[in-house]
């Protein structure tokens, strides 16, 4: 089953559409570094990976760090994303 949601306009967004991150709830256990890098992903645009039964959109943020490139997921309610594009 192919879930739906919709950005903090009320536009709807689907899978493989572009949004731009406006908020991120960081888990309050995330030492400082970590929390810095999940806040510095506000602003970011990238592609909704999938959307969950909750309405959730998952989107995938790379990073290159010292430990090389590195991938985190982060998932997105509607009022922390804004669809791009038309």
């Amino acid at each position: 089953m192919q879930y739906s949601t919709h950005d903090c306009h009320g536009l709807p967004v689907a899978v493989g559409d572009e949004v731009k991150i406006l908020d991120i709830d960081p888990d309050p256990d995330l030492d400082d570094d970590q929390r810095e890098m999940f806040l510095a992903m506000i602003g970011a645009c990238c592609a909704v990976e999938r959307i969950d039964a909750d309405g959730t959109g998952w989107v995938a943020v790379w990073w290159n760090g010292d430990e090389g490139t590195q991938l985190t997921l982060v998932g997105l309610g509607p009022l922390q994303m804004e669809r791009r594009g038309g």
